[in-house]
């Protein structure tokens, strides 16, 4: 255990330098969510106005669904690492290194997880700069990062496993597409759910995506409910497990095959 963690750590600290090294792209991946949070709030706050709104800004209301929006479109890119290693011959020479196996998954998951919080707190940082005011407090703000990690661990999962059964970039590309949008607008990201059509409020109830939102909502309110923000963190854990686990059986298959 006390090797894997090690093997974990070394990982997640490899992908980070490699993103140190690449200043433009670390630009755009904290830019471009401040970007989503000032043009949509600019863009959307007369929704405030509409009747069935709750609450008192529309910018507080976005700012927990830009966080959500976020972590799952940056983690959602996590298997073209995969690609790109498995291209240059890096994962052939892990394999036959005495690295942890389960390492060269839960290190790629950290690295994930450590962008996920530094660009959550960027937007919620930005969020109250603006105008933003988080009812729920300290407590609440914690449980809802975790949240998004834990959403984020999942779709990277998801991400990874894609990677490691189709093996070409531009499929990993195109399922991504094809799965974060529309789980992105079929969510209380932007609307609240009961201003949203009967079906989309039906797909929504089992959407890991709104979850999340939801959960991030309650960090608005001044009445938290915690027995909303515990069911969907365990459905939101109980999302990441299966996914990780079928992410680790596709990295053994992969093993196998080369």
């Amino acid at each position: 255990m006390t090797v894997a963690l090690a093997n974990s750590r070394q990982i997640s600290v490899r992908h980070l330098r490699a993103l140190a090294r690449q200043p433009y792209w670390i630009a755009v991946t904290l830019v471009q969510p401040i970007v989503w949070l000032l043009l949509f709030g600019e863009l959307f706050k007369r929704v405030a106005d509409l009747p069935g709104f709750t609450g008192a800004s529309y910018i507080a209301y976005l700012t927990p669904g830009i966080v959500v929006m976020t972590a799952v479109f940056a983690n959602g890119w996590s298997g073209m690492t995969y690609i790109q290693d498995m291209d240059r011959g890096i994962m052939d020479r892990f394999l036959v290194s005495p690295a942890s196996r389960a390492a060269l998954i839960a290190g790629g998951l950290g690295y994930q997880a450590v962008i996920t919080i530094i660009q959550a707190v960027i937007i919620i940082g930005l969020g109250f700069a603006v105008g933003a005011r988080f009812e729920g407090g300290l407590g609440v703000m914690l449980v809802f990062l975790l949240g998004a990690v834990v959403l984020g661990a999942a779709f990277a999962a998801l991400s990874n496993l894609i990677a490691l059964l189709v093996r070409r970039d531009e499929s990993v590309v195109a399922a991504v597409n094809f799965l974060l949008l529309p789980l992105s607008f079929l969510s209380a990201m932007f609307l609240p759910e009961t201003l949203m059509p009967g079906w989309m409020q039906a797909a929504a109830r089992f959407n890991p995506v709104n979850w999340a939102v939801e959960i991030g909502r309650q960090t608005i309110e001044a009445d938290v409910d915690w027995a909303l923000i515990g069911t969907r963190m365990l459905y939101l854990a109980l999302f990441a497990g299966v996914l990780a686990y079928l992410s680790a059986r596709a990295f053994r298959s992969y093993q196998r095959s080369i």
